[in-house]
């Protein structure tokens, strides 16, 4: 070979050389005990190596790459590994593709490295949106579910485990009240009290909204569970102080265990569900064992959804009015609307069998625009009975009162009704004090039509004196609970008298509900300015057909403080009752 020729060749070595140092991908040549023959820059930098030259001894990456390359090159066969290699703070993740090759019969074996960090990110973020939930970073329902799915499909050791289910109490209460800001972060502080003391072996997945699910794994016996479980009610009832708010929150679980209680993870996590349902009856803020009577209970829940839902399809409810007396004049004032339901066999049923139900359904807002549809065909009936400046009112959940999306829409409703005024909304004062857009979107409109606005049930919510200052409101319906027994019991007239000072400053009218005996309508005749009751004293909830004889009752007997009543004029009826029609 002349000079050119040999000039000509070893620059292109040179070059070759070079190319094969600059590739983005880390190529390496190994021989047959693991030693690099060639390392180009990219696998230099993978392998901890500070140049192409020799390896330092120490590094972890070529003890691991040495003996991948023995397994591949004893194999005979390519094969393809994922290598982590960690420097410092910094995570990457290299996809290699091993060959055996023969060259100058040796056999070596050929090493290509591709980094996949940026790919595995995304990877790994698109998993945990997938299976991981974003605020709290638990488990979702598939993870926890697989992992129950395991335990079952592999219980060669007739391992035994808990499902709890744990529902925060009243959450959408919390949400509304304090902001969804502050509900967010209760959620994620009850996640880290939930995963305080968990095994390995335990997990805890956020299944919904306010829902969490605890597989506990293994267990011993009930009891075990039971007391674990008491400590986890009693570290989450602590206060939670969040953005300079002190929040009180309470769960409510429900256990079932495995095999006792089921041999699924559908069954054992939907009687969980039905025993958390059975603490949420009770009372909340405790904890239940699912047992056979509680499957009877959901049963029956399930009949009644069930005939709810038929219900409204067949319009088989009704209503009944209640009237607001003038306890000074025994002038009728107002009524109220109450719906009420006639079952297959014709019973009238209260509002205590299907209200709460109706509003966790999401049947409320069909219920209230039914109530309006039945004033508005009863209309001259009422006017007649009660005549034609008798308000009328109207219940409305505070849920219905804080979305726009319902109230707009009845709003628009009673306008079209053409007697606007005549309505009065009783909401409860949850829908003033929580912050939704009642006070300030969903009131003005009413206002502009003329509707009245009464706080139901005030007394025994979050209210307060000084919240009240703050309340846009007509009417404000003192609770039952501070009239019974008014006469006997002194706190109960000193927080009466308070509340009346108040609003008669603010220019509201009082009404006393429930008012039942002589005796505590004497006192407020006596002792307060009141002028406006209700109650079963008076009148029971009546239908249409009964109203011109009701109002024979305020008609037929003048009521004093110095004169009872007769008896006969006087219906008697339980709260809670039942009559058939």
């Amino acid at each position: 070979m002349d000079s050119d020729g040999a000039f000509a060749l070893e620059t292109e070595l040179n070059i070759l050389r070079d190319v094969f140092r600059m590739l983005p991908n880390g190529v390496t040549l190994q021989d047959e005990q693991g030693r690099f023959l060639l390392v180009n820059d990219a696998a230099a930098a993978q392998l901890g190596m500070a140049s192409a030259g020799p390896p330092a001894p120490a590094s972890k990456e070529l003890s691991d790459r040495r003996d991948a390359a023995m397994a591949v090159l004893h194999a005979g066969h390519a094969a393809v590994t994922e290598e982590l290699v960690t420097s410092g703070p910094v995570r990457q993740v290299f996809l290699t593709a091993h060959r055996p090759v023969r060259i100058a019969d040796r056999d070596l074996l050929l090493s290509s490295s591709v980094d996949i960090s940026g790919q595995k990110a995304v990877e790994d973020q698109l998993f945990r949106s997938a299976y991981y939930d974003e605020l709290t970073g638990l488990p979702m329902r598939r993870v926890i579910e697989h992992r129950a799915n395991s335990l079952l499909q592999h219980d060669e050791t007739h391992t035994r485990f808990a499902l709890a289910f744990l529902d925060i109490d009243n959450f959408k209460h919390i949400n509304d009240y304090y902001g969804h800001a502050i509900g967010d972060a209760l959620l994620v502080e009850v996640a880290k009290r939930l995963g305080r003391d968990l095994r390995e072996s335990d997990m805890l997945s956020r299944i919904s909204g306010d829902e969490f699910l605890l597989l506990l794994n293994p267990i011993q016996s009930e009891h075990e569970v039971a007391e674990y479980v008491q400590s986890v009610l009693a570290r989450l009832s602590a206060p939670y102080f969040i953005d300079g708010s002190e929040v009180f929150a309470s769960v409510s679980i429900g256990v079932s265990l495995y095999p006792e209680h089921g041999r699924s993870y559908d069954v054992l996590r939907q009687n969980a569900d039905i025993a958390m349902y059975r603490v949420k009856n009770d009372g909340k803020g405790a904890v239940a064992f699912f047992d056979a009577g509680m499957e009877r209970e959901a049963l029956a829940r399930m009949k009644i959804e069930q005939s709810l839902r038929l219900a409204i399809l067949e319009k088989r409810f009704c209503c009944a009015f209640q009237p607001k007396v003038d306890i000074r004049t025994q002038d009728i004032k107002g009524i109220e609307a109450l719906v009420r339901l006639r079952d297959d066999e014709g019973v009238i049923q209260a509002p205590g069998t299907f209200i709460n139900l109706a509003v966790e359904l999401g049947l409320i807002d069909e219920l209230t625009h039914l109530v309006l549809a039945e004033i508005v065909k009863s209309i001259d009936l009422i006017n007649e009975t009660f005549g034609p400046d008798t308000s009328i009112s109207i219940n409305v959940a505070a849920r219905q009162a804080g979305n726009p999306e319902f109230m707009r829409p009845f709003a628009e409703a009673i306008e079209a009704t053409g007697f606007p005024k005549r309505f009065m909304i009783e909401v409860t004062e949850d829908a003033f004090v929580a912050k939704t857009h009642f006070q300030d979107e969903i009131l003005p409109i009413f206002r502009q039509l003329g509707v009245g606005i009464s706080i139901d049930d005030f007394g025994i919510g979050y209210s307060s004196l000084s919240a009240l200052a703050d309340i846009t409101a007509d009417e404000i319906k003192i609770d039952r609970s501070f009239i019974t027994d008014i006469h006997k019991r002194p706190r109960s007239q000193g927080i009466l008298r308070a509340i009346e000072s108040l609003s008669e400053a603010l220019g509201m009218t009082v009404v006393a509900e429930g008012i039942e005996t002589f005796e505590e309508l004497a006192y407020l005749q006596a002792a307060t300015k009141i002028r406006h009751a209700q109650g079963f004293y008076f009148s029971r909830p009546i239908f249409l057909e009964e109203l011109k004889p009701a109002v024979r009752i305020f008609s037929d007997a003048r009521v004093g403080p110095t004169s009872r009543p007769p008896q006969e004029n006087r219906p008697a009826y339980s709260r809670g009752e039942r009559y058939r029609r």
